[in-house]
């Protein structure tokens, strides 16, 4: 089924209809432990409580965990709900579709990499709410949970939300360094979507849609945010979850997950801080390095569009003004201002930043040797 979605201020209101229309009784209600209520939520939907049986789940880490969607799970199944609403950030939302997705399929806990589609049953009606703009987990098939400080993460195409609703009034209440952090991931996953090899003409016209949203708007919605600048990173975060969906994200995002697991820097700043070393290192692209079937002229080509959807004419430019971007958000791009500062550190990030699956989507091979001189350079 497609996803329908509605992307405005106070779309919100829609989710009145869409329950309405498909005649839920029993809702269960997913978010996040603080952010239900700092967003506002509470009151815009103290009518849902009113109107439904609604049970909340909200006790799970920020990071979840395998053992937090086994219980999720299991309250599910006790209440017998028949609509899933996830209202917070992207790993909010990922924990709603993991609890609607096991809910529904035996699975086993650890068979989820399992694709045989007509083995796989849909969940119950799912709705995804965001209110941080950055993650496109709305609009995504698939969900990221950990075990320990190791990242897996399903995927089908049952996991897909049936709805999204983006009502950027709902990011409003964000401290600055959670807009900067969500609006720079964003922008990341439209470059990593634009240059994957897995790209297409659909997933670059989201990509390209979502970079020129965000690059005029990402300062704005961090220093002073407006209406506008937040409808804009609303839209682009949901373009480049669009895109993503269809190509998965590369090299940046797959070394940034240790840099948040062991460090605790926010996603999106984790993987802004590779992002602008690992275009510089694409751009270099040769016959013998070349990933995927297109060639190496074809991933510079691309890495050039880039480069001028960037507003520049070469790599360092284009390096700089994505360094000189999170600055201007207010978001480090050195790793010793983060604690990570020794050559175990920077060891650690490697050792565990190689997820066979993103770094095989990158265009160019990359080698451990390349990963330690790009976490050198910016140390």
């Amino acid at each position: 089924m497609e996803q329908v979605a509605f992307v405005n201020h106070n779309s919100i209101e829609e989710l009145r209809t869409i329950l309405s229309q498909n005649a839920v009784k029993r809702v269960f209600l997913v978010s996040g432990k603080r952010s239900f209520t700092a967003c506002r939520a509470n009151v815009k939907l103290r009518w849902l409580r009113e109107k439904y049986q609604v049970i909340k789940f909200s006790d799970f880490e920020v990071n979840p965990q395998l053992k937090d969607v086994a219980r999720g799970v299991q309250l599910f199944k006790q209440n017998d709900s028949d609509c899933v609403i996830a209202v917070g950030g992207g790993s909010v939302i990922d924990m709603a579709k993991l609890i609607n997705y096991f809910s529904a399929n035996d699975l086993g806990f650890h068979n989820y990499t399992i694709a045989d589609s007509s083995s796989v049953r849909e969940g119950k009606l799912l709705i995804a709410i965001p209110t941080t703009s950055g993650s496109g987990s709305e609009a995504t098939h698939f969900a990221v949970f950990y075990v320990g400080r190791v990242k897996h993460s399903a995927a089908h195409e049952t996991i897909l939300p049936d709805v999204a609703i983006i009502d950027p009034n709902l990011s409003s209440s964000q401290p600055p360094y959670i807009s900067a952090a969500s609006g720079l991931d964003a922008l990341c996953q439209a470059i990593e979507s634009y240059w994957s090899i897995h790209s297409d003409d659909e997933s670059k016209t989201y990509s390209r849609r979502a970079i020129e949203l965000v690059l005029p708007n990402l300062v704005q919605s961090v220093v002073a945010p407006n209406p506008a600048a937040r409808l804009a990173m609303a839209e682009a975060a949901h373009f480049a979850g669009k895109a993503i969906n269809i190509t998965k994200t590369t090299a940046p995002h797959a070394i940034s997950y240790p840099i948040t697991a062991y460090f605790n820097v926010a996603h999106g700043h984790a993987v802004g801080l590779i992002l602008p070393s690992m275009l510089e290192f694409n751009g270099l692209v040769t016959s013998a390095d070349v990933s995927g079937s297109r060639g190496a002229s074809y991933v510079r080509d691309t890495i050039r569009e880039i480069v001028e959807m960037l507003g520049e004419t070469d790599l360092v430019g284009a390096r700089s003004s994505l360094q000189k971007l999170m600055k201007n958000a207010g978001l480090e791009t050195r790793l010793s201002k983060l604690g990570i500062d020794s050559d175990e550190d920077i060891e650690l990030i490697i050792e565990n930043g190689f997820n066979p699956d993103r770094v095989r989507n990158n265009p160019r091979l990359l080698t451990e040797e390349a990963v330690r001189a790009m976490l050198n350079e910016i140390r």
